[in-house]
C-alpha cells in the first residue's frame, strides 16, 4: 500500500502474477507487489514452490485489506509490499524490507510472529510451536530452502517470526547472490 513519503517510489513496484497451489489442492492466481530488483527472484522461488505443490491460502496485495496488515494477515494472506502504517510499523520506513518491496510473508496463519507490542502470536497462537503441518515453514524445509538459496533471509528480528522472508535489513538494493544451505 503506497501513501506519501514511502521509500519505493510506484516506479520501483512491480506486480508479479503467480499461480500456486491453495488449501485445497487447486490451482489460484496470485498477486504480489514487489521491488523491481527481486521480481525475478520471486518468480524463481514461487515456481518452484508451484511445482512442489507447496500450499498457499491466499496471494493478494494488501491494498485489498486498505493497508491493514492485520486484517491481512488474519485472512491468512501471503503478501509483500506494504508501507504501512505509522500504528501498524516495527521498523523505520526507510529501512523497512516490507516499505521498499524486499520482504513476503507467507501463510501468516500457520507461520505467526511473536509481537513483541502485546508479547502475543500474531495472527494466533494456533501454530506456534514449529512441527510439520500444511503451509508451514520450517528451516531447512522447501520454502526455506527455495528462498535462502536465492539469498533471502528467514525471520530477519529479534523474536520468532515464522511467516517473514526479506533480502536485508536495513532494505537495500538486492543483488541476488544464489547460495546452497543446509538445515
Amino acid at each position: 500500500m503506497w501513501r506519501e513519503g514511502c521509500p519505493a517510489t510506484r516506479e520501483d513496484l512491480r506486480r508479479v502474477e503467480i499461480n500456486h497451489i491453495d488449501f485445497d489442492g487447486e490451482v489460484s492466481r496470485g498477486v504480489l507487489v514487489v521491488n523491481a530488483d527481486v521480481a525475478d527472484s520471486v518468480v524463481r522461488i514461487f515456481t518452484r514452490l508451484f511445482d512442489e505443490r507447496f500450499p498457499i491460502r491466499r496471494m493478494r496485495p494488501v491494498e485489498e485489506y486498505e493497508g491493514d496488515n492485520n486484517a491481512s494477515m488474519a485472512d491468512d494472506n501471503t503478501a509483500a509490499y506494504n508501507c504501512r502504517r505509522p500504528d501498524q510499523i516495527n521498523a523505520p520506513q526507510a529501512e523497512s524490507p516490507h516499505a521498499n518491496g524486499r520482504a513476503i510473508d507467507i501463510n501468516p496463519r500457520e507461520n505467526p510472529w511473536r509481537d513483541p507490542r502485546c508479547a502475543c502470536w500474531s495472527p494466533g497462537p494456533e501454530f506456534a510451536e514449529r512441527d510439520e503441518g500444511r503451509g508451514r515453514i520450517l528451516e531447512g524445509g522447501l520454502v526455506w530452502r527455495a528462498f535462502t538459496e536465492e539469498g533471502w533471509i528467514w525471520q530477519n528480528i529479534d523474536v520468532p517470526d515464522y511467516m517473514h522472508f526479506d533480502t536485508g535489513y536495513p532494505s537495500g538494493p538486492f543483488t541476488p547472490e544464489p547460495r546452497v544451505n543446509s538445515p
